[in-house]
């Protein structure tokens, strides 16, 4: 035999708002979990580089030598600029496919 009290339904009330919760951080994270991949995908299809973390961490491997290189010829050293931007040309050549 049950009975039902005003605990029971304060339970169950919790209960619901609580799973309320929970599908709508569901929901939120999952749509942005979503959008970040296709961004990534996107952006790798554009490149013409693959889509793993690995080719990523490559990319902005890459982009940080070319950075370095772009600094180093706004302070007019010509030599380490030209080194700079043959390693990050060299580094970002391994992406493509």
């Amino acid at each position: 035999m049950r009975t039902e009290g005003f605990f029971d339904w304060l339970g169950q009330a919790l209960g619901s708002v609580i799973r309320f919760i929970i599908d709508v951080f569901s929901g939120v994270l999952g749509g942005i979990g979503d959008a970040v991949h296709d961004f990534l995908q996107g952006m790798a299809r554009a490149i013409g580089m693959d889509d793993s973390y690995i080719s990523f961490v490559v990319l902005v491997v890459g982009l940080i030598l070319l950075y370095a290189a772009v600094r180093a010829f706004m302070r007019r050293s010509i030599v380490g600029g030209v080194i700079w931007l043959v390693l990050g040309l060299m580094v970002m050549s391994w992406l493509i496919r």
